[in-house]
Order: C-alpha cells, then structure tokens, then sequence
C-alpha cells in the first residue's frame, strides 16, 4: 500500500512536472536555445497572478489572464531586446545571458512583490478519495489534470496549427524556414510567450498543491534532468521522464531519505541524469544531430 501512494504521489507532481519542462522544450525546438531562468519564469508567473489577487483585486480568472498577459508582454520585450542580438552567436552566450535574466528576475521581484502573499486559492477539492485502497488527495489530481490537459492542447497546438508548423520548420532548419517565407523574429516571440504562458498555468498549480513563493525557483532545477532524460527536442519523451522523475522521487522520499537522513530524493534525478548521458547523450526519446562530414 505504501509503494501504490509514493507512486500516485509521484505521477501526479510528475505531471505539474511535465508541464513546466514542455516550456523547456518549447524554446530548444524553435530556437535550440537553452533557458536556465525557467524557475524565475515560473516564480515571477505566479507571483502576478498572486499581485493581481490581493492587490489588484481581480478574481482568479481576472489575475489568470492579467499574469498571463504580463509574461507575455515580458516575453516579447525579451525577444526585441536581448534574443535579437544574440542571434548567430555561440550557445554559450545565450546561457551566460539567461542567467543573468534569472537573477536580475529574482532579485527585482523580491523587490517589488515580496510583501504581497505568494498564495493563490484555487477553486480545488480539498479532500481526500480512495481508489482501489489507495488515498489520493483531489487538490493534486484536479492539478495534475490540468496539467494534462495542457499539455495536450500544447502538442494538438504543435502538430496541427499553423504557428505550430512553422515553429517545428524553425527548430528543424532555420535557414529554410526563412527561405520560404518565415519570420524568425516573431516566431522566436510567440515561442517565448508560450513558455510565459506555461509558466503562469505552472506556477499557479504548482503553489496550489506544493507551496509557491520565491521557493518556486527552485522548480527549474528540478525539471532540467527530465529534458535531458526524455530529450531536448522530444514532447512524448519530456512527459515519460517527468512522470518517471516524478515517481523516482517520491519513492526515494519514502524509502531512502528515512536511511541517509533526507535530501537522496533531490539529488536521484541527477544521478539517473548522469546514467543516461553515458548510454544516450541525446537523451532516450532525443535524436543525435546529424553532421556531415
């Protein structure tokens, strides 16, 4: 009985999980950039729609959709600013530049929003159920199937809308995608306000059922071993890790910590990150880059 609730547990964060490393996957696809400030995209995602609760007074969908927008907004400036000229540059500099947004993005939050609570009330059941004698808390079930659900919207988006086709011709071959007629820049834009908007939905469910705050930083570290593990460039492979992530955790939570004295769980994605890299680089649902020679 305890196994089955250390791995419902698992799969429900895994799906949360899944979520925020799909924004992850969005931006290597269309641009093979690589953000390590996805933890501040989904701290500061939260925090305006907590901003947009108690101190503008909206209702939820109201803060939702304000939040939303904000990112967005951050999203585009980001691009007609900084992505603009790094393009045609070394992956390092991306890196180097995306680390500094993430810092520059903490410490100017914990400025302007550190007195306004960081807690968002979502309209989730709070009780618990029994499936097959298994308890499993509704709160983190109705957010694990929003999570879903988005997830699915996300790769219906992808595969069959315009946008999306142009946005996988970008990540495939950027120079053709120019040839035939399609704009870098703005396709760049709406790639990165996707991940705002992931990162809103992200935050949000994720402070419901897990606590949020300035700790949601910490979230992007958590999810990079599963794009490494599924796959940078990989949908289907981004969700099998996060889920598997998600219940490797759980269960290191519940049957080593107690042995070592707490703390294996946050370190067994990245041990299972390191086995993975020796047998596939590319990840297990990732595929090698072709070079010609």
């Amino acid at each position: 009985m305890f196994l089955a609730v250390l791995v419902v547990d698992g799969a429900l964060a895994g799906a949360i999980y899944a979520l925020v490393a799909l924004a992850f996957v969005v931006v290597y696809k269309a641009s093979r950039m690589v953000n390590f400030a996805l933890g501040e995209w989904v701290m500061l995602g939260s925090r305006l729609v907590a901003a947009g609760v108690h101190v503008g007074g909206f209702g939820l969908t109201g803060a939702l959709g304000a939040g939303a927008a904000g990112m967005v907004g951050l999203a585009i400036a980001f691009n007609a600013t900084v992505l603009r000229r790094l393009t045609g540059q070394p992956l390092i500099s991306f890196i180097m530049v995306s680390l500094g947004v993430g810092v520059l993005i903490r410490g100017t939050t914990g400025l302007v929003l550190a007195r306004i609570p960081a807690g968002v009330a979502l309209p989730l059941p709070r009780d618990v159920i029994s499936v097959a004698g298994v308890p499993i808390a509704t709160d983190k079930l109705a957010a694990a199937v929003i999570a879903v659900l988005c997830i699915a919207a996300l790769t219906v988006f992808f595969r069959t809308s315009r946008t999306g086709l142009a946005l996988r011709a970008v990540a495939d071959d950027q120079q053709v995608a120019m040839a035939v007629g399609i704009d870098l820049e703005r396709h760049f834009a709406i790639a990165w306000s996707v991940v705002g908007i992931l990162s809103v939905v992200a935050g949000v469910l994720w402070a419901a059922v897990a606590g949020g705050g300035f700790g949601l930083v910490l979230l992007g570290l958590r999810v990079f071993p599963i794009v490494i593990v599924g796959g940078l460039d990989s949908i289907p492979g981004t969700v099998v890790g996060a889920l598997g992530i998600g219940v490797l955790e759980s269960l290191a939570a519940g049957y080593l910590d107690p042995l070592v004295g707490g703390g294996f769980s946050q370190v067994a994605s990245y041990l299972v990150l390191l086995i993975v890299l020796f047998v596939r680089p590319y990840g297990l649902f990732g595929a090698p880059d072709p070079e010609r020679i």
